[in-house]
């Protein structure tokens, strides 16, 4: 969130675009939030920001109609990606994009070892130095995911394997929920296999001694 907010800099009115339940919206600034989903509207907390259902590709706003727009990990769900980033290079002269690189993703130990299926999923979606190509990024920024991260994406429980093995953990990443429920059973089943036999903290020990890792999520700014 630190990071987010000093890559808003000065911005005082911010579009936050698929904002989801608006966990990465700064208090302090006014906001407005744009999401799709009625179920996640539902979810937004008691004195959140104001919230419009609609798609990115096409934002219910005025040209310039803010200092910022917001993208927080999103950019991978919208079906015309590119479409998208240019609406928010519409709505506003600075863009924050919170996206990851898809390959780096298809490296997860989870993926490479348990679920490959997955990695055809990442590699059909939008990666993060596409992304910042398309918005002709002036920084994008690595921010490694701390070992104790407590925002559930997929791959938060780099050194914490046990997660996987809860269905609320699971059905919180949408890579585990979108991919063949059979394949990510029969990967579940294994991963515990290897934990009740020391095998997964065996073959690695390496991450057990790390307090970060980078998964690949970048920060990515652009202005015009």
């Amino acid at each position: 969130m630190a990071e987010i907010v000093a890559a808003l800099g000065d911005a005082r009115s911010i579009i936050d675009v698929g904002a989801g339940t608006g966990s990465y919206e700064p208090p302090d600034r006014t906001v407005l939030a744009v999401e799709p989903s009625a179920e996640m509207v539902r979810q937004r907390p008691a004195g959140a920001s104001p919230a419009v259902r609609a798609l990115a590709e096409a934002l219910p706003v005025r040209d310039r109609a803010a200092d910022a727009a917001l993208a927080v990990l999103t950019v991978h769900h919208w079906t015309d990606w590119r479409g998208g980033l240019a609406e928010l290079r519409r709505i506003a002269p600075r863009q924050v994009v919170l996206a990851y690189d898809t390959r780096l993703h298809t490296e997860f130990w989870f993926v490479r070892e348990y679920v490959p299926e997955i990695a055809d999923l990442e590699l059909g979606r939008p990666s993060a130095p596409d992304i910042a190509a398309e918005l002709g990024a002036e920084s994008v920024l690595p921010l490694p995911l701390p070992w104790d991260f407590t925002d559930g994406v997929f791959p938060a429980y780099w050194r914490r394997p046990a997660a996987y093995l809860d269905p609320r953990v699971r059905r919180a990443c949408s890579a585990l929920a979108q991919t063949d429920p059979a394949a990510v059973e029969r990967g579940v089943r294994r991963l515990r296999e290897d934990l009740d036999s020391g095998r997964w903290h065996e073959q690695h020990r390496d991450l057990l001694a790390l307090d970060q890792w980078d998964a690949g999520f970048r920060l990515i700014v652009a202005r015009e």
